[in-house]
């Protein structure tokens, strides 16, 4: 059990580094491509390097499933929110820095837990809204320098948090159906026939000749892109198998933190090619809150619990001294 752990626990780290890289390396290519263009690339690459690791597996996804008009139903629902997210995700980029879109980002965790109790009538813990609370307080630190123009002028700015918020929200409408998908198909299957919907959906939008008006960084960084969206879901939905999926939730919300990270290192390696974040002290803490919330909405019930649990042991092992 331990070593399964072990395991989960560096593969939700794989997925958090992806992630937190992926902004950063997206915001190079955006200033040759259009958004639709980056996320065709990086849904076709997904799809055909996950379809080739199944069909090698013999797990390709069983169509038959969805002869039946409510499964039908829920893959295009799922398509739709993630078809939305990554789209609108990529279009935040062109107006915000990767750190601010990833902090944003965060949102979609509380959206999930919304959806869920309404949804799918799960129960709602009291350590949830009290992490949900933390991060919209450090969303507002985040942005403390930034809130009179986001909340009184429509600007570049503005928009841009506009787009990461809709992303956000859009994937919750993703999550819940997957969330269904899941009773029936394997977690990797779901997402091999999401990308290939999305790449067929994006492909009307794709100007794809402008891959040829990359550089040799651009093009790099564009294929990391699509690597990186096999890799870190790959990782993902391997670590949920081997972990409990409030854990491996928890270290997802570092996301923001390692994108944080990479943002400062090299933009103080290539100051010419990454930008310094623009951020004073109380947008730092901002960001380590708003992870903290996410962190404490995913696995804040256990911590909560264990300490319960010390408490009623604790007068016993008094009472015996």
């Amino acid at each position: 059990m331990k070593q399964q752990a072990g395991i989960g626990i560096l593969l939700a780290l794989t997925t958090a580094v992806c992630w937190g890289a992926l902004p950063i390396a997206m915001k190079q290519v955006l200033t040759v491509m259009e958004p639709p263009t980056v996320v065709f690339y990086r849904f076709l690459m997904a799809s055909l390097g996950l379809g080739s690791i199944l069909a090698i597996r013999g797990k390709l996804p069983p169509l038959r499933l969805f002869r039946k008009p409510r499964w039908l139903a829920l893959l295009a629902i799922a398509t739709g929110g993630l078809f939305g997210n990554f789209l609108l995700f990529s279009s935040s980029l062109q107006y915000l820095s990767p750190t601010a879109s990833q902090v944003i980002g965060q949102l979609s965790p509380v959206g999930m837990m919304v959806a869920s109790v309404v949804v799918l009538k799960e129960k709602m813990r009291g350590t949830q809204v009290i992490g949900a609370i933390m991060l919209l307080c450090g969303l507002v630190m985040f942005f403390n320098t930034s809130l009179i123009e986001i909340f009184t002028r429509l600007t570049d700015y503005t928009l841009g948090v506009i787009f990461g918020v809709l992303a956000a929200t859009v994937w919750v409408i993703y999550g819940v159906a997957q969330k269904v998908l899941l009773r029936r198909l394997a977690s990797q299957q779901i997402l091999l026939l999401l990308y290939t919907l999305c790449t067929l959906a994006l492909l009307p939008l794709a100007q794809l000749d402008k891959i040829f008006q990359l550089s040799d960084w651009q093009l790099a960084c564009l294929v990391f892109c699509g690597l990186n969206t096999l890799v870190g879901y790959g990782a993902l939905a391997e670590a949920m198998a081997r972990w409990q999926a409030a854990q491996v939730s928890a270290i997802i919300t570092l996301t923001p933190l390692f994108t944080l990270l990479f943002s400062d290192l090299l933009a103080l390696a290539w100051p010419d090619f990454f930008a310094m974040p623009l951020l004073n002290l109380v947008g730092y803490s901002g960001a380590f809150v708003v992870v903290a919330g996410a962190m404490y909405s995913a696995i804040g019930h256990r911590l909560w619990g264990r300490w319960r649990k010390t408490e009623a042991v604790l007068p016993v092992q008094r009472s015996g001294e």
